[in-house]
């Protein structure tokens, strides 16, 4: 953990749609990838970036190729849970509220949150940035401040700002209703309503002071990393931040759709941490990125359907770089469906985050214990 003067702070960006893992992290000697990767999905072995004398990132991941290099990420592989249903609803929800038996009601961000201000003295101990306010948040009576663009927010009329935020918890209500019932999602809205974005105003502060050097693409996850970096400097008391980028979906048109998201993401986390050391604000900070599952170990032709297992990638100056845990069995006999199997519950990846980064009790929070990966630095 961080000192007591600098405490933890941890930014969560979702690979929405379910990201390939066999062609984020490749293992690039291994048969299996060129017998199942025939299509043009397929990357070469001379164009693979190697981290390793077996493993290597996609072409379009360079920036983290140099933070690899650098010792500052961790790669977590086969990360997901047992039976994946490998639906997209079905699976994030399960990743947001750790209850892969049951329909759960709080999400384990919303629950560090609650943790962390147990009070509700600080409206913006967690943010998110985006336009949808993802389960993982949701926990009755915790506030959440949202926002979907720092650089305009202000510049609205009240009306126009109030009918933004009832346009986020109606989408809300829409997606989870029907999941969770129309009472819970009442009760949410009931206890916390626009209150889950009341926190939105402290954060205009943050405008006036920021300045830096780093100029930052126009695409949606550069400006929300953006968007995170003005806040984190701004020093309001977020411990807590969500975003997400997507849709790694790719049944289709995977290698156009799969290069433009992996060097969008890839651009933007660089310039984020280039932010944070030109602000001197980022050895306290822990970035994961995680996705709902994997994708097909065989493609389609075009793309790659719904898998099971997954990569996580922890990044900071905190973070114990290199693998951890091991890749998954590749050869036929060994997947499940046609895919990789999973090795390492995702609930143990939360909770290194959760112990050995945030110092909380992480059992109540994942409902369990579970073998935790040493990704975070002694």
């Amino acid at each position: 953990m961080t000192s007591i003067e600098t405490p933890p702070v941890v930014v969560v960006l979702q690979l929405t749609g379910g990201n390939d893992y066999f062609n984020s992290v490749i293992p690039y000697t291994d048969s299996n990838y060129y017998d199942n990767r025939r299509s043009a999905l397929q990357i070469a072995q001379d164009d693979v970036l190697r981290l390793d004398d077996k493993l290597g990132l996609h072409p379009t991941m360079g920036p983290l190729q140099e933070i690899y290099q650098q010792g500052d990420m961790a790669i977590i592989h086969g990360v997901g849970y047992q039976n994946s249903p490998r639906s997209h609803f079905r699976s994030m929800d399960i990743w947001h509220t750790c209850e892969p038996d049951i329909v759960g009601t709080e999400g384990w961000v919303g629950r560090i949150i609650r943790d962390l201000d147990p009070r509700g003295e600080n409206p913006v101990t967690g943010v998110n940035i985006g336009q949808a306010l993802p389960r993982a948040l949701v926990v009755p009576g915790v506030s959440v401040a949202s926002v979907a663009d720092l650089s305009t927010y202000g510049l609205l009329t009240n009306i126009e700002e109030e009918a933004r935020r009832t346009k986020i918890l109606e989408r809300f209500s829409n997606m989870y209703g029907q999941a969770i019932g129309t009472g819970a999602v009442k009760e949410y809205l009931g206890r916390t309503g626009l209150d889950a974005m009341k926190g939105a105003d402290i954060l205009k502060e943050g405008l006036s002071r920021y300045s830096s050097s780093i100029e930052y693409a126009s695409d949606p996850i550069a400006k929300s990393l953006r968007d995170v970096a003005m806040i984190h400097t701004a020093d309001v008391g977020t411990r807590v931040f969500y975003t997400q980028h997507g849709s790694f979906d790719t049944h289709a048109s995977q290698p156009a759709v799969f290069d433009k998201l992996w060097t969008e993401v890839s651009n933007a986390i660089s310039d984020f941490w280039a932010d944070l050391r030109e602000h001197d604000a980022d050895d306290n900070v822990l970035m994961f990125l995680f996705s709902e599952f994997g994708r097909r170990v065989r493609d389609n032709g075009s793309g790659t359907d719904h898998g099971a297992a997954g990569a996580c990638f922890a990044i900071g100056p905190s973070v114990a770089g290199g693998m951890h845990s091991e890749y998954p069995q590749t050869r036929s006999e060994a997947l499940e469906q046609g895919d990789l199997v999973p090795n390492l519950d995702f609930r143990g990846v939360y909770s290194t985050i959760l112990e050995d980064w945030l110092g909380l009790d992480a059992v109540p929070i994942v409902n369990g214990h579970f073998e935790k990966p040493g990704f975070v630095a002694a």
